[in-house]
């Protein structure tokens, strides 16, 4: 119960700064560099060493990868049927394709599956969302903005990106059965817990709600894809198909069910991709998946 106060109070904290004028507008920028490149690394090296490695732990990498695929296949047949055009094609590629998987996934994660879950949690998040928003997430919107990828850019980012860093050594550690010692985990768990808080209010400063857009009908149908679809897609394959049903399986579920990525939201926007409906996005896709996330967790319960 704890930690769904700490999520509401922390994103409504954020919604009311936003109303504050003396409160830097760009604030959420700084926090979203310090959760990005500080929290979700020491999450990596305080977790990923301590997993059990085994072919249960391919379903979390994999809830990303088929999530932003599907997508990719929906709405480029959708687009080239209706004429749409290909900013706003590539757009609904990226932010229905995407989950927020960290900013919001770990906290809700935390809150309703404890530590273990936060371990499927991290392989949703590093090996699937990042990986997937830092090579098909760019190339989607190099082409639908520009026409041409550019591959050596793309290496670049993923090699560079402090996480992805994080998480190769994790994993190297993991393989050699290394840990680190009481003392640095104690501050790699505190470091990271900090994703909670810093998170939630980056998200709260950046709510937007357009009423006055003209974009209402593919935010439904983005939103549609993103909050029931891809969880539904996920649930049918891992529980019904494969005849999954641990832990991992809900959480990979829940996960997948999880609002927009904001990242891939702003990658959309910075490459000119209907940048207002990106932000609707997030603005009216993150409110309304708590509504969805309920009834999922309600649905896993069952299985």
């Amino acid at each position: 119960m704890n930690n769904f106060i700490i999520i509401f109070v922390f994103l409504i904290l954020g919604i009311v700064l936003q109303k504050v004028k003396q409160f830097p507008a760009n604030s959420y920028k700084l926090l979203n560099k310090i959760v990005i490149n500080v929290c979700l690394p020491a999450l990596s090296l305080y977790y990923i060493p301590k997993i059990q490695w085994n072919n249960q732990l391919l379903y979390p990498v994999g809830v990303a990868w088929i999530g932003f695929i599907i997508s990719f296949f929906l709405f480029r047949f959708l687009g080239n049927k209706y004429g749409w055009s290909k900013k706003l094609t590539g757009c609904l590629i990226l932010t229905a394709g995407l989950s927020n998987t960290s900013f919001l996934g770990f906290p809700i994660i935390e809150a309703l599956y404890g530590e273990e879950g936060m371990k499927t949690a991290i392989l949703v998040d590093q090996p699937g969302s990042f990986v997937v928003l830092s090579t098909l997430g760019i190339l989607v919107a190099m082409f639908y903005s520009t026409g041409k990828p550019n591959g050596l850019l793309i290496a670049k980012k993923i090699v560079l990106f402090p996480p992805f860093i994080a998480f190769m050594v994790a994993c190297f550690m993991n393989l050699f059965h290394f840990d680190f010692q009481d003392g640095m985990q104690f501050v790699l768990q505190k470091t990271g817990s900090g994703v909670t808080p810093l998170a939630l209010l980056s998200v709260g400063l950046q709510l937007r709600f357009d009423i006055r857009s003209q974009h209402w009908r593919f935010l439904g149908l983005g939103l549609l894809y993103k909050l029931i679809l891809t969880p539904a897609i996920i649930y049918l394959l891992y529980a019904v198909v494969l005849n999954q049903h641990s832990e991992i399986i809900q959480v990979s579920i829940m996960e997948s069910a999880m609002a927009p990525m904001i990242t891939g939201c702003i990658l959309a926007s910075t490459y000119g991709l209907k940048p207002r409906l990106c932000s609707m996005m997030i603005g009216f896709g993150i409110p309304l998946s708590f509504v969805t996330l309920a009834f999922w967790y309600l649905v896993l319960q069952l299985i």
